[in-house]
């Protein structure tokens, strides 16, 4: 079975609460893909980070969880743009 840690945002239109929500949601749908979730990260952001979509600490922080920890898969709680995905797996 495969590892996954999850990573959504916190903006002004999503409370706390729903932002787990979702993150509780997500973390099923990886189950039933076959994926284990091991944790979840999220920030507070006015908006999603044009080039990272979470802000540059927050990645490192998730990069160095998931390189300490052989975690397979990354799932964000929203689409990545192209150039988010290209900046993020760099």
């Amino acid at each position: 079975m495969e590892t996954a840690v999850l990573v959504g945002l916190i903006t002004p239109d999503i409370t706390h609460d729903q932002a787990y929500e979702y993150l509780d949601e997500l973390a099923f749908l990886a189950k039933t893909s076959g994926a284990q979730h091991i944790k979840s990260f999220t920030q507070r952001l006015p908006h999603p980070n044009n080039k990272t979509f979470i802000g540059r600490g927050k990645i490192e922080e998730v990069k160095l969880y998931v390189e300490g920890n052989d975690i397979d898969i990354i799932i964000f709680d929203d689409d990545l743009t192209p150039s988010q995905s290209k900046n993020i797996e760099k």
